[in-house]
């Protein structure tokens, strides 16, 4: 016992020196079998270029195709161990050398790495008989050289540890005779002298199987051998070794061989039956059946090639003689193989979700292909289906990276659904299909996208601070943080004032407020920039225009600029008690700040002295007679003119106006007498005046019709509209960008016109009161009018209370 534990941990140390070498990216190791589990196989680590903490970090695994999984690495050694207990002669069977096939992945990058462990035969199997008994009939008139069939010992180690040889206890008759047939020893009992029953009727035997192991392991069977009387010929195949070859898809019943044997004797000793030697395993009788009367081998059961191709067994033929006489021949049957199997597609390895902006060959997947079938039927093909941005890149046998070949986007495609397709080489062909499941993880490759590229807004003048004046809105198709959008108002001056000081806005849903109430007559248009900028890294970000329009409201009463009250609150004008009814007694002229209707101005006489003396005309403001003065009316008058607008709610203003009326009082008339000489030659330049004002006037409402006409063709081909939609719903007027107030009774034309991205310009003509041939005065401010400095100028054109014009008065023109 010592000496045998001996030599078995002498082999143990010998087979247990590992091996490896890396070809082409492979590592190979060898060991022996029925290794304890934790046995160190080497370190795979160090083998594969690997520091011990890429170990973990990669993820150093070890994939087996196989259902078990015989090793594993250790982590904080990088050591691949034995994990669980292999037995050679289970794994591989008689086939040498035997392989196992692994792979050892890493990740980040994905890698793969072929690695073979070959697995050594120790000598752990002894050889076994199929019966530990035999027993032969043998008459004894058979000559001596007769023959007989011994029952073989199976031994499932190889090589040097395999059966080697087999011996025969001493004895007189009988000596040994080891044949090898398609590579088998196989006993046979051979008669050397001859027999006498009557001297020994039996005899016991004792064969022994040797294999050629250290230590050298044997096994022993008993034949017994009886000696007949009688019946002394024995059948004989007509060949000692058939051979067949049969698809594997062969139909159950249909006949592969017939083995025919001869017997020399007659009647019942002539007479053979065939059967299966008795050493013949189920499973091939499981498969094989033999007809007893003819010898005919057919299928029984179901052939597979990938289970067993290839069968060798025995058939005995023993005829019906007393004693029993029988012979023996061996038969071998091939089995060809048919492409029954579909190829295997196996996911070694996935990455999913893969980031969109990934570039190209980027590693999503490591996939292998197995065909159980023989030849080109095994031989597999891997395609990708098409129109997809991915494509297979092979690597070792049957061994495929699925890598990108395009661009990826997340906002089209967030998942994609690749079909794998594998195709074996048979006739026909086998396949088979895979799906594998994609997921694509969004970066920020999109910026906020806003609904509009500019927006109109209409507010009105003096509304509440901190009102609503639109909402913006951006949509980013990015996700989460990416998609996250915050609302600001880039820096800009409007009339050299931050619009920070005018507006704010929400920065989670792009409402934008008023900080403080506007006036129309200050500013009439303003624009500003909103920037949304998503919470990517980096951020992304887009603009739009708003243009905020303020809309006119009343809030500015008629000021009167004619006749002047700065001196004092009421004006003082004189008139010859002699004048006729219809007299031009003066001319009350305001201007109302406000634009529009707001600015339409009407005069009433509110108050009088003496209300039948005096009329006010109630669109110019001409205070005239209503009828001739008498002697009896007061010389004293005094009106109350209101002057109010057309707005709403309506605003108004008064002016005191003190009229003394004198006897032989004359209007002075010198001015007026030099202007009457040459009437026509006035009248003409006045009027020629007028006719270039309108003439004017028109041609610009004209080309301003024309260029919004082409401004809207180019937008409406261009898929926009040229018509905003206001977003005060209580205003419904159509912006213009040219307005036209004229009055001929007041004299009085007034043109605004201007656009979106500058201010407002206003021309005005101002014709003097209490003249039929008046001097013109133009006005142009550069943004709202300026009341004061219009005042200031009119008054100083407009005539005193003596009524003195000048004929030549100069235009003004107010910047």
């Amino acid at each position: 016992m010592g000496i045998m534990t001996f030599f078995k941990r002498k082999i143990f140390c010998c087979y247990f020196l590992l091996l490896w070498n890396r070809i082409e990216a492979h590592v190979r190791y060898v060991i022996p079998e029925e290794l304890r589990g934790g046995s160190v196989v080497g370190n795979i680590a160090k083998d594969l270029g690997l520091d011990l903490g890429e170990v973990a970090d990669r993820k150093l695994r070890i994939a087996s195709d196989s259902g078990k999984q015989y090793f594993s690495v250790v982590a904080e050694s990088g050591e691949l161990i034995v994990h669980e207990r292999i037995d050679r002669e289970s794994l591989c069977g008689l086939a040498t050398p035997c392989l196992l096939p692994l792979e050892a992945v890493v990740e980040n990058p994905l890698q793969l790495h072929r690695v073979e462990i070959e697995i050594q035969d120790i000598n752990d199997n002894t050889p076994i008989f199929h019966s530990n008994q035999r027993v032969l009939n043998i008459p004894e008139s058979i000559n001596p050289g007769a023959k007989f069939l011994l029952d073989s010992a199976d031994d499932p180690d190889v090589g040097s540890n395999s059966l080697q040889s087999y011996s025969l206890g001493s004895n007189k008759y009988f000596v040994l005779n080891v044949k090898i047939q398609d590579g088998i020893k196989i006993p046979e009992l051979v008669l050397d002298k001859p027999l006498d029953r009557e001297k020994q009727a039996a005899h016991t035997l004792i064969l022994t199987a040797v294999d050629g192991g250290k230590p050298v392991r044997s096994g022993t069977c008993e034949v017994s051998v009886l000696v007949l009387d009688i019946n002394d010929n024995a059948p004989q195949f007509q060949k000692s070794f058939y051979e067949a070859t049969v698809a594997e898809n062969e139909l159950i019943g249909n006949e592969i061989i017939t083995v025919k044997a001869v017997d020399l004797d007659e009647g019942a000793n002539g007479e053979i039956e065939y059967g299966f030697a008795d050493k013949t395993p189920d499973a091939i009788k499981s498969v094989f059946n033999i007809n007893p009367n003819t010898g005919v081998i057919s299928v029984k059961g179901k052939l597979d090639f990938e289970q067993a191709h290839l069968y060798k067994f025995d058939i005995i033929a023993k005829d019906k003689g007393n004693p029993q006489m029988e012979g023996h021949c061996g038969v071998k049957i091939t089995l060809t193989d048919i492409n029954d199997n579909p190829p295997e597609i196996i996911i070694t390895s996935l990455s999913s979700p893969v980031p969109e902006n990934s570039p190209n060959n980027t590693v999503i997947a490591l996939i292998s292909t197995k065909d159980a079938d023989f030849g080109d039927n095994g031989k597999v093909n891997l395609t990708v289906g098409s129109g997809l941005p991915f494509k297979l890149n092979p690597s070792l046998s049957n061994r495929y990276t699925l890598v990108t070949s395009g661009p990826l986007d997340r906002e089209k495609y967030p998942e994609y659904e690749i079909r794998l397709n594998a195709v074996d080489s048979g006739l026909p062909a086998l396949h088979a299909e895979k799906i594998v499941k994609i997921s694509i993880s969004d970066v920020n490759d999109n910026p906020p996208v806003f609904s509009q590229n500019v927006y109109t807004v209409y507010t009105r003048e003096n509304a509440m601070h901190g009102s609503i004046l639109c909402s913006v809105s951006a949509l980013d198709p990015d996700l989460d943080q990416n998609a996250k959008i915050s609302y600001s108002i880039l820096d800009s001056k409007v009339q050299d004032v931050f619009i920070s000081s005018y507006v704010y806005i929400n920065s989670e849903n792009g409402s934008i407020f008023s900080m403080h109430s506007f006036d129309y007559e200050k500013m009439k248009v303003f624009q500003l920039r909103v920037q949304a900028k998503d919470h990517g890294s980096p951020s992304l970000s887009s603009n739009a225009t708003v243009h905020v329009f303020i809309v006119d409201q009343n809030d500015n009463a008629p000021a009167v600029i004619y006749p002047s009250t700065f001196m004092g609150s009421v004006s003082h004008q004189r008139m010859s008690r002699s004048v006729k009814a219809g007299h031009l007694v003066t001319k009350v002229t305001a201007v109302d700040a406000d634009s529009g209707h707001n600015a339409w101005m009407s005069y009433r006489l509110a108050e009088a002295t003496d209300a039948s003396l005096f009329s006010v005309t109630f669109h110019t403001g001409e205070v005239r007679t209503k009828r001739s003065v008498s002697e009896q009316d007061d010389s004293s008058q005094r009106l109350l003119i209101e002057i109010k607008d057309n707005g709403e709610p309506v605003q108004s203003t008064t002016v005191t106006v003190d009229i003394l009326i004198e006897d032989g009082f004359h209007e002075p008339i010198s001015d007026f007498t030099h202007k009457h000489t040459e009437p026509e030659k006035k009248s003409s330049k006045i009027t020629l005046y007028l006719i270039v004002s309108l003439a004017s006037v028109s041609l610009l409402c004209l080309l301003t019709f024309l260029v919004l006409l082409v401004k809207c063709a180019r937008g409406s081909r261009g898929g926009s509209s040229c018509c905003v939609r206001r977003s005060d719903s209580e205003y419904k007027n159509p912006n213009r960008n040219l307005q036209i107030q004229l009055n001929t009774d007041i004299k009085y034309v007034e043109v605004l016109g201007g656009d979106m991205m500058s201010q407002s310009q206003s021309f005005g003509s101002y014709l003097s009161p209490m003249s039929e041939f008046s001097d013109f005065t133009l006005v142009k401010p550069s943004s709202t009018t300026d009341f004061t400095n219009t005042l200031s100028v009119l008054d100083a054109s407009l005539p005193d209370s003596t009524w003195k014009f000048e004929s030549q008065q100069v235009s003004r023109d107010l910047s």
